[in-house]
């Protein structure tokens, strides 16, 4: 994490020095008011940029000093496992998330070619979403 916070404060720094030079070579290369010699968009964006770039700095670093401790990619003896937080239970022989993805395909494509197909998208929507929160609760696998 100490790395991860090093590296934002440095791309903070390197887009503003980008964003001065920028700005600078605009002023230098172009003729005419000094409002019309710089190109704004460009300027602007690198600017902005560095000021995101400053923000996940800042909170990276107050999230690295809160917890206290380092993590297992800032220990040099780490093991993988040490890294490897549990996820979760997943069911490897379920079918419903192909159907919660064909419900919002469904919907998708009725937004673009005719919105006679989005209420048929939600009601398979809802069916699957049903039928996914449920599945522990009948057939072979329920608790």
């Amino acid at each position: 994490m100490r790395t991860n916070v090093g590296l934002w404060w440095v791309l903070s720094g390197f887009f503003f020095i980008v964003a001065v030079v920028y700005t600078w070579w605009n002023l230098v290369n172009n003729t005419g008011e000094v409002v019309n010699r710089i190109e704004w968009v460009g300027t602007i964006v690198l600017l902005f940029t560095s000021f995101m770039s400053l923000l996940i700095a800042f909170y990276v670093s107050r999230v690295h000093r809160a917890q206290g401790g380092e993590l297992p990619e800032d220990r040099l003896t780490a093991e993988i496992d040490d890294g490897d937080p549990e996820l979760g239970e997943f069911s490897p022989w379920s079918w419903w998330p192909i159907v919660l993805a064909f419900a919002a395909a469904l919907g998708m494509i009725g937004l673009a070619v005719g919105t006679w197909l989005m209420p048929i998208g939600i009601a398979v929507f809802v069916i699957a979403i049903v039928g996914w929160v449920y599945e522990y609760y009948r057939g072979y696998f329920a608790r």
